[in-house]
């Protein structure tokens, strides 16, 4: 199966899943993981219906957006001070922050290129220490420091469930759930009402994620592999 087929396949199923969770379609979008494929299976994945794609590294991000730019491009990879100059601006998201460092850069940068940036807050949910993000107790500070910043708008959250355990990672998408709910609680209501986003659920876990309330779902293999 090409990526154009494979995207089809998730796609019908993503579809069947939001109707047995009693959702809209509309309410969940598909990003294409594209980072470990080229241009050409980007444009198969187009030809199959897809317009949302998610890049880890800069330099892939920098490739693929540029070759594609009608398309909706995700940041998913860790931010790096030097190349954040790269990402604002070709990302329409960016998934992965939690340094408030990271956070003035972007918004220094995103203010010289006369735009504002959207991001998602990376939170780890279950507590891997292999994994990156804040803890959750430490998410609604944060959002609050990000308050202060122009040019940089919070969307909402992000995470990764650990693998292997669907029961496990749906908790892990449900924790994420409430806590994004419970930080529009603290925040002031016209920020609150842009935190609508939740981007979880990989080629793995998607379906768990959909359950739980994903409005993302970042999906690469089931997508971009044959041997998934």
């Amino acid at each position: 199966m090409s990526a154009r087929e494979r995207y089809r396949s998730v796609r019908e199923e993503l579809e069947s899943v939001c109707e047995d969770a009693g959702r809209s379609f509309e309410t969940v979008h598909l990003v294409a993981v594209s980072k470990t494929v080229g241009v050409e299976e980007v444009a198969s994945a187009i030809e199959g219906g897809a317009c949302d794609f998610g890049e880890n590294r800069p330099e892939g991000l920098m490739e693929k957006a540029d070759a594609f730019p009608g398309k909706r491009w995700h940041f998913i990879g860790n931010i790096q001070s030097r190349r954040i100059a790269d990402i604002v601006g070709r990302a329409s998201l960016i998934h992965s922050l939690y340094q408030l460092k990271h956070a003035q850069k972007i918004n220094d940068v995103a203010e010289e290129k006369g735009l504002i940036q959207d991001v998602l807050i990376e939170v780890n949910v279950s507590g891997e220490e292999s994994k990156s993000g804040l803890n959750p107790r430490e998410v609604v500070e944060f959002a609050q420091q990000m308050g202060e910043l122009s040019h940089v708008r919070l969307r909402g959250l992000m995470t990764m469930a650990p693998q292997g355990d669907l029961d496990r990672a749906r908790e892990v998408f449900e924790e994420l759930a409430y806590l994004k709910e419970l930080l529009c609680s603290q925040l002031d209501d016209k920020v609150a009402a842009e935190v609508n986003e939740l981007s979880m659920g990989m080629s793995e876990d998607w379906r768990e994620a959909v359950y739980a309330g994903a409005t993302i779902i970042r999906v690469g293999r089931a997508i971009f592999s044959e041997d998934f």
